[in-house]
């Protein structure tokens, strides 16, 4: 998936909130398991999950573990998606007919790598709202910490990102946009934690539907 010139300029904060913006999850009204009937737009969810790329670039190399995991993912779901673009412009088919053949816990499949992007949105959830408490001088390799354990990712990842994470202030002076002051930053990241929270929540919703919450991630 190309990323534009423009896109590249923008900061990742407003590029993440500008996506989630656009990423509504249909939810049909009068419907019995409303999960298993709704809709995510595939390449909408795809320019989120890069958006989350570009914020681990700014974390810094103890991410490369994660960058490399959500990469593959990615790739592998923009595949799925351009085999069949009508079909699979909705994750819930995917997760659907993965499923119905079985294939949805193995180990390389579609369904795996949308549960494995989904922790990783839930990690940076995490990490912002940690960020966000009163006290933003918080740890941040105890805010990282935390914010793995969380979002259920694998332990090698905890292990390599606890190591060479940046001070919370280097890191919150990368997010930020040239001369932008840290209370507009904590008030572009407190709008992001608000639409990306239900939208995980909804999102976790589905999973459980196809028995994937749990799922592990290797």
């Amino acid at each position: 998936m190309k990323r534009s010139r423009d896109t590249e300029k923008r900061s990742e904060i407003n590029s993440a909130i500008e996506e989630l913006s656009v990423l509504v999850i249909v939810k049909p009204a009068g419907v019995n398991h409303e999960a298993a009937s709704a809709h995510i737009p595939t390449k909408p969810f795809l320019s989120l999950c890069y958006m989350i790329l570009q914020f681990l670039d700014k974390v810094g190399p103890t991410m490369a573990v994660l960058r490399q995991d959500i990469h593959q993912n990615i790739k592998r779901l923009e595949a799925m998606h351009e085999s069949n673009p009508l079909t699979n412009s909705n994750l819930v088919e995917i997760l659907k007919s993965e499923t119905s053949k079985g294939n949805a816990k193995k180990k390389i499949s579609a369904s795996k790598s949308f549960v494995w992007l989904t922790r990783s949105l839930d990690f940076t959830s995490a990490l912002f709202q940690a960020l966000l408490v009163k006290d933003p001088i918080k740890n941040m390799e105890q805010a990282v910490q935390e914010s793995l354990l969380e979002s259920e990712l694998t332990e090698l990842v905890l292990q390599v990102a606890i190591k060479l994470v940046p001070d919370t202030k280097t890191f919150m002076d990368l997010l930020s946009e040239k001369d932008e002051d840290c209370d507009t930053l904590m008030e572009k990241m407190q709008i992001l934690v608000s639409l990306l929270v239900p939208f995980l929540e909804d999102v976790h919703c589905i999973l459980k539907v196809y028995k994937l919450d749990r799922l592990k991630s290797n």
